[in-house]
């Protein structure tokens, strides 16, 4: 299949690196000139572009691809390429990511959307109740075990108290995707600040692992 990703963040290359592993054709489809990078996922090809112009998909013959997948961290990004690619250029088939779960409601055929994925409630039920405070629970291996989801409870003296997302540096090869709080699911805003009893979702290479454990038990 012919497939263009949109967004070319960690999410939008992982999913092309999958999809390339299964012998489609992927193009990615970011206006950030500074992510494409070709060497990051070899084999796609890389296009700097807005795909929310509608002038942009045209150029690029939305028209000809078999599946759309809307994978920004924007979730209005992803709503409008949805439904360009559906009702402009009648893709055969257009999969959305979700980034709060609040928006859910909105990614329907209505949108264009024929299948929408909510990466923190997909997240939320791969979390054990045997994951213990302060320790890095390895829930999932992902496809190749070249990365694991993990989960992590953060401790009632955690150093990370207070602090917000954006002032905690995590390893590198590690991504925060969710924090669970008495029940809801909050996406990790740069403005949002951990509270003890936090429960961490985090995308790690193996090696990455143990400096995670570090950020989050010594600050």
């Amino acid at each position: 299949m012919r497939v263009a990703v949109a967004g070319a963040g960690a999410v939008g290359r992982s999913i092309a690196r999958e999809l390339l592993l299964n012998d489609h054709r992927v193009t990615l489809l970011d206006k950030r000139g500074d992510v494409l990078d070709h060497d990051k996922v070899p084999g796609a090809d890389w296009i700097t572009c807005d795909a929310c112009e509608l002038s942009h998909l045209e150029e690029l013959g939305l028209a000809d691809f078999d599946v759309v997948v809307a994978a920004t961290g924007d979730d209005k990004a992803n709503l409008v390429v949805s439904l360009l690619a559906k009702t402009e250029f009648a893709v055969p088939r257009v999969v959305a990511r979700v980034n709060d779960p609040r928006n859910e409601w909105l990614f329907d055929e209505s949108w264009g959307v024929d299948v929408a994925v909510s990466t923190p409630r997909l997240l939320v039920s791969l979390v054990e109740e045997a994951v213990s405070v302060g320790d890095v629970v390895r829930l999932l291996t992902l496809r190749r075990g070249e990365a694991n989801i993990v989960g992590v409870t953060l401790p009632d003296q955690t150093p990370l108290a207070g602090r917000p997302v954006s002032r905690v540096e995590f390893p590198r090869d590690a991504v925060l995707v969710a924090i669970l709080r008495g029940g809801r699911v909050i996406v990790p805003e740069p403005d949002v600040p951990f509270e003890a009893g936090d429960e961490l979702l985090v995308v790690a290479s193996e090696d990455a692992e143990a400096g995670l454990r570090e950020t989050i038990l010594g600050g």
